[in-house]
């Protein structure tokens, strides 16, 4: 392996016997390319590189191109999917990741891998804190990215959370192979760049990278110490978890406090709706009505990420909403 980078580094991978590298081209995700293929485990594993042309700028076509011959110089199957269709005026950077992911997903179904894995490293982990930090995100956000998750059918791995960028860059120059640099990086445009602007201020306030990383090691242990107690909580409190509906007892969610709620809530929304779009703040309101209803002894009904919520003094229940009535149109009047 690359000096400063352990065999340790990808053993995350280890139990995925097909994956799909995400290589964009940049020093990342190129280092990534480049780890794997190094690897002493490369050949009881597949792996194969994928790279999304969003057709954002010009020469981008031409860029992912350049990746997969790298890719296939090194021995890897590359797979080139493009964004295709109009794109948006607004938000540009988060729904070109969503349609990043989206398509790193088809393409990793369509050739069996089951699992993504991309470059994101210890200093992109410490730019999400920070960005969540300025929108005022929960312990769960300020945890930054997890090393393992998943991604529609698909496990999505960071491997390199704990390596520097630094490390990345030297991993490429090491092996003198070239990579490429996107010039939005640094587009004062949008909001990640602006806050990279700002790095050498924090730095000098004693908030830099190193100070993010640790809020995010201490948010993820409390994070995860909160998901301990609401397992424990649905326990105690569950009278029927089906595929349909879930039935809670009320006297056993009565004292909770409000996080445990909320949280409680959102995971039982996600088992019985997977992928829900839900808005915190829409959470954060419907857990507040439920808590006052549970202490007040009253009930409570309203819908929720296309679930209906019941509340009563002795029940709690989530179970998909009704459709919606049409409304009925006005009678003409034909005098």
């Amino acid at each position: 392996m690359t000096p400063g980078v352990s065999e340790e580094a990808l053993a995350l991978l280890a139990p995925h016997r097909s994956l799909l590298l995400a290589v964009s081209g940049g020093p990342d995700s190129v280092a990534l390319m480049l780890l794997c293929a190094q690897w002493r485990e490369r050949g009881a594993h597949d792996m194969a590189v994928a790279t999304v042309d969003h057709g954002l700028r010009a020469g981008s076509r031409a860029e992912a191109e350049g990746v997969g011959r790298w890719a296939r110089a090194l021995g890897f199957e590359h797979h080139l999917l493009t964004w295709a269709g109009g794109k948006p005026d607004t938000r540009i950077q988060e729904r070109a990741r969503e349609a990043r992911y989206a398509l790193l997903a088809e393409c990793a179904a369509k050739i069996g891998a089951s699992a993504i894995v991309t470059a994101h490293h210890a200093d992109d982990q410490a730019e999400t804190i920070l960005f969540r930090l300025t929108r005022g995100s929960g312990v769960a956000g300020l945890a930054g990215m997890a090393a393992a998750s998943r991604i529609g059918t698909a496990a999505l791995l960071r491997p390199l959370l704990h390596l520097r960028k630094t490390t990345l860059i030297e991993t490429c120059e090491a092996a003198k192979h070239p990579y490429v640099c996107d010039p939005s990086n640094a587009d004062d445009a949008y909001a990640r760049a602006r806050l990279r602007k700002l790095a050498p201020l924090l730095e000098a306030q004693g908030f830099g990278t190193e100070a993010l990383l640790r809020l995010g090691a201490r948010a993820r242990r409390a994070d995860e110490a909160l998901d301990h107690c609401v397992e424990s909580a649905r326990t105690r409190a569950l009278l029927r978890g089906g595929a349909g509906e879930t039935r809670f007892d009320s006297a056993a969610l009565r004292d909770l406090p409000l996080e445990l709620v909320q949280r409680l809530l959102a995971a039982e929304i996600d088992r019985l709706i997977p992928g829900a779009a839900l808005r915190l703040d829409r959470l954060e309101r419907a857990s507040e009505r439920l808590a006052k209803a549970l202490r007040d002894g009253a009930t409570l009904r309203i819908t929720l990420a296309n679930l209906l919520l019941e509340a009563t003094p002795a029940t709690v229940r989530l179970s998909p909403a009704p459709p919606r009535r049409k409304a009925t149109p006005a009678p003409r009047d034909n005098t």
